[in-house]
């Protein structure tokens, strides 16, 4: 066994010396990198906003309108003046909630969450911003 695998031996030390070494072109380098490249620029997504400014003008319209719409018919076919109105909102608010308590732990949790969750935007979009900087470099 021991002669059968000095013959392998011989054998493939005298193929590896009939074989030249093969060295890669002198442009090889430069090829594989444009093409790490081209994967990169596919890889990239661009930023397309959620909601579009078109969509944003619109809603901001709509608010206006329905603000406006509001106040001109509400005033004019009432014929009341602004503290009247605002009593008379505030009355008919105050009797719709009248029947309902809420614990000071809810009243803490309805009060904090939101800035809680604004504080977390801003947060969050600063990280993604420094994010995406980091990768575009």
């Amino acid at each position: 066994m021991k002669e059968n695998d000095k013959n392998i031996e011989q054998l493939i030390d005298k193929m590896m010396a009939e074989e030249k070494l093969q060295s890669p072109s002198i442009d090889f380098t430069s090829k594989i990198m444009a093409q790490v490249l081209i994967l990169e620029e596919k890889k990239r997504k661009t930023y397309k906003p959620l909601i579009s400014k078109p969509v944003w003008i619109f809603l901001g319209l709509a608010l206006a309108a329905i603000v406006i719409y509001a106040s001109l018919f509400s005033v004019s076919e009432n014929n009341f003046k602004i503290d009247e109105i605002g009593k008379l909102y505030s009355d008919k608010i105050s009797t719709a909630f009248s029947g309902i308590h809420f614990s000071k732990n809810i009243l803490y949790a309805v009060l904090i969450v939101p800035f809680m969750v604004l504080v977390q935007i801003g947060v969050l979009k600063n990280y993604f911003d420094k994010r995406y900087e980091l990768s575009r470099s």
